[in-house]
């Protein structure tokens, strides 16, 4: 056997150890995630394309949505649905057409290797258009909506099931931006932005942003992202949407960044797919929004921004009045609630962070006394020993601060 017979098999028996010894690499390579473009240009019935089992579809486009801002007690839906409608929304994360990227994700997104065709057209669209945006005064988010529920009246409750959170793309960004974030004036540790900084000069604002690929294996989702030293990070996907909510009773323009009791934007890892959020409707039709598509999140969302990325986002809307079969309290809710198979999740919203938690501590411990019948201080005993209160995020104007109660140890003590 000659040398270069020799080499030839050595090189078949390195590639065929590679395989069986990296099957994730190997289901990762199989994997290749598509990209999930619009299928169609406006809000009604589900197009044919669409296989998420919904009967409506929403997509985003200059007709379908508001750029930083929510809707307000006065904005015309752009769909009407029925209680308990299953309704797909193509969302589009922000990240990739801001001003300090360009407002150009073609551009933003290839020097990092993604081709034109791989860009979502809706982004283009959006980041092309004369949409209103005041990058110092607005939100970043791109919110979808209003989509009204028959019959919702103010009193009554909106519940949202996470019934499927696809990404449309197999890439995202994590974003640090200076004056935001939790470490603002130390992070990102680069220049102050030039006063000069415009879209057509977006490196003046000297913004760090981190570009986070998918892969998929072992039919699970992963994010990964490369440093500057040559380090690959690799962990779990969880993708879930940042912003949901019902219109708030308030007029004029509503930013986009700070949640409420309407809900808004939570930023609650927790609500993935099998879910549940519950919102207090605050004016006739719910006018549910959502916006801000996520990849996965840590608590606190230090940076300013999670791995943020679009989805194909199913949720079932189901309007439920006080008293009713399916209401998640004895008693009426006035605040955001949500619910987990393992979890019941009561939610604290303040500009000041001790003041979220009490509030979510006040409101635990109303849960569990009307609803498990404890009395108020063995609900504060068993919150102390035996719940986490989390914080879901610091960078939002309004904090946000969740408990975690397990559903298991009230089945095991018999009570409801």
């Amino acid at each position: 056997m000659t040398a270069s017979h020799v080499c030839r098999w050595l090189l078949i028996a390195i590639a065929i150890g590679l395989v069986f010894a990296s099957p994730q690499l190997v289901d990762a390579q199989k994997a290749a995630a598509p990209v999930l473009q619009a299928l169609a240009d406006k809000a009604g019935p589900a197009p044919a394309g669409l296989k998420t089992g919904a009967a409506f579809y929403v997509p985003a486009t200059v007709n379908t949505v508001l750029w930083g801002a929510l809707p307000d007690a006065q904005s015309k839906p752009i769909l009407t649905v029925p209680s308990g409608a299953l309704v797909t929304f193509d969302t589009v994360s922000h990240e990739g057409i801001l001003e300090d990227q360009g407002r150009d994700p073609v551009k933003f997104f290839g020097q990092y290797g993604i081709a034109p065709q791989d860009v979502l057209q809706d982004a283009q669209a959006l980041a092309a258009s004369k949409l209103e945006h005041d990058f110092y005064k607005d939100g970043p988010h791109i919110i979808i909506g209003p989509v009204a529920i028959e019959g919702a009246q103010p009193g009554d409750i909106l519940r949202i099931d996470m019934v499927s959170l696809i990404p449309r793309v197999p890439y995202g960004v994590i974003a640090n931006r200076h004056g935001k974030g939790a470490l603002p004036g130390e992070f990102p540790e680069t220049p102050a932005p030039d006063p000069a900084a415009t879209a057509a000069r977006p490196e003046l604002y000297h913004n760090v942003f981190r570009f986070v690929s998918t892969e998929t294996a072992k039919r699970k989702l992963y994010c990964v992202m490369k440093d500057q030293n040559g380090h690959t990070l690799r962990f779990p996907a969880a993708p879930f949407q940042g912003t949901m909510g019902v219109a708030p009773s308030a007029t004029g323009r509503l930013n986009s960044i700070p949640p409420g009791v309407y809900g808004g934007n939570l930023d609650i890892r927790y609500l993935t797919q099998g879910t549940t959020l519950y919102l207090p409707v605050q004016v006739a039709g719910a006018k549910f929004f959502l916006g801000d598509p996520h990849f996965v999140q840590g608590n606190g969302e230090t940076a300013l921004t999670a791995v943020e990325g679009s989805l194909r986002t199913t949720l079932r809307l189901t309007l439920l009045k006080f008293g009713q079969p399916g209401y998640p309290s004895k008693e009426p809710l006035k605040s955001p609630f949500a619910e987990t198979a393992e979890y019941w999740i009561p939610i604290g919203l303040d500009p000041d962070l001790n003041e979220a938690m009490k509030i979510a501590v006040r409101n635990a411990i109303a849960y569990l006394a009307v609803n498990q019948g404890l009395d108020r201080a063995t609900a504060m005993a068993y919150l102390s020993a035996a719940s986490d209160f989390e914080v879901s995020q610091v960078v939002d104007r309004t904090k946000g601060i969740h408990g975690l109660i397990r559903k298991s140890d009230f089945k095991a003590a018999g009570t409801k």
